[in-house]
């Protein structure tokens, strides 16, 4: 993948979002940080009180458990969201004219539910991978690679 000079690179998770910034070229990018949000998201066992609750069916012995809520995943969701604001802010202000997003697939397939149309037009790629853990030179070469 190309990496144009100035193109803002967004790295994220359920619970992190790098936003970097290309100041090289298409041939040695140099990405530089420019905003880093984290969120403390516990595991979802540690957010829960009490078991899932259950109702009793009136006919037969059959009982039936109600859907129990992922509030760990309802918050990797919602920090998706949230970054989706933060690029639609951003590209109204005129503040990128080109732009990549790299996140895990779960991640991206929540971020593009909230891609506003000024996002959607300077999007220049997207790449279905985790790379939030990674030192910059790692995410320069896997971006390159892509």
């Amino acid at each position: 993948m190309q990496l144009r000079y100035n193109t803002l690179v967004v790295v994220a998770d359920g619970r992190k979002a790098l936003f970097l910034r290309n100041e090289g070229d298409g041939v040695h990018p140099n990405l530089v940080v420019e905003h880093a949000e984290d969120r403390i998201n516990p595991a979802d066992r540690d957010q829960k009180t009490d078991a899932p609750g259950s109702t009793a069916n009136s006919v037969g012995s059959a009982r039936s458990s109600m859907q129990e809520v992922d509030f760990h995943q309802q918050e990797e969701d919602r920090f998706a969201a949230d970054v989706g604001a933060m690029l639609k802010e951003r590209a109204l202000a005129n503040e990128f004219e080109s732009l990549i997003i790299a996140a895990p697939p779960h991640t991206l397939g929540e971020l593009r539910k909230h891609y506003h149309v000024e996002v959607a037009n300077r999007l220049a790629g997207e790449v279905p991978k985790n790379l939030t853990g990674h030192p910059i030179p790692e995410i320069e070469k896997a971006l390159s690679a892509a």
